[in-house]
Order: C-alpha cells, then structure tokens, then sequence
C-alpha cells in the first residue's frame, strides 16, 4: 500500500500568474483635498510621473538632503544671455537629470527662448517604459528680478 500525500502547493498545469501594472503615487503639492474622504489626493501613473519629472527640473544641486547629485541646476541658467548657447545648456542639463528617473526614456527635448516674455518654453517628449506609452510635458521657466 502506498502512502502518498499530495501537496495543493504542488500542482502541475497553468500559472496563476497575472502581470499587473505597477502603481506609482506621488504626493500632489497643491493639497487637493477629496471631496468626500476629506484627505489629500495622491497623483498616480502617469500623473505621477509627469509630477515627478516637473520636481526634477525644478530642484537645484544639493537642495536634496541624501541626494545632493540630483537636480538640473536650470536657475542659474536663466539668468545667462539667452541664446543658442544657452538653451543646448539647458537642454544638455534636462536630458542628464531626466537618465536619474529610471520609469522614463527620453524621446527628445525642445528648449526655446522667448525674449519678449523673458522665458524659457521647454517641451519634453518621453515613452514611460513600463506600458511603452510616449506622453509629452510642457513647462515654462521665467527668471525673477
């Protein structure tokens, strides 16, 4: 007679297994506040994403405790003669710091200065690489006096 146990650990067949798209949240600076939970509504996926791509581009070198490397140094920047030169710089600067955010592959980078406004128009085109989904993000950068 043979004693055999089955284990329902050990079965044989299909997998279970279901790929499942990795959430990523970020806090929302604004602090929109739910409507009904009354708390502070997190960005998610894409959003959050592009939420963090913006932070990058707006946090200087050392203004991060634990990270002093990470940031794209654009505020100095502004403040140079705007020109040709200048805008390869920044977007020399933007593609450096965007490699850090590892959810992302640069598709291209469009720097254009606009003298009459004092400005910067900047348009990053970018495949999040989880999903393959190209999104693009628009942000203008003003320098203060």
């Amino acid at each position: 007679m043979s004693n055999s146990r089955t284990n329902p650990s050990d079965k044989t067949g299909g997998s279970n297994n279901i790929a499942r798209k990795k959430g990523h949240a970020d806090l929302d600076l604004t602090l929109a506040v739910h409507p009904y939970r009354k708390d502070i509504m997190p960005l998610r996926d894409d959003r959050a994403i592009r939420n963090s791509l913006k932070n990058l581009l707006l946090t200087d070198s050392f203004e991060r405790p634990f990270q002093p490397d990470l940031g794209a140094n654009l505020r100095g920047l502004l403040f140079e003669p705007m020109g040709v030169l200048t805008e390869l710089s920044i977007t020399s600067q933007i593609k450096s710091v965007i490699r850090k955010e590892s959810r992302v592959e640069i598709l291209n980078v469009n720097v254009k200065g606009n003298e009459n406004k004092n400005r910067y128009d900047i348009t990053i085109k970018f495949k999040i690489k989880e999903n393959n989904q190209i999104d693009k993000f628009d942000i203008s950068l003003r320098r203060l006096r």
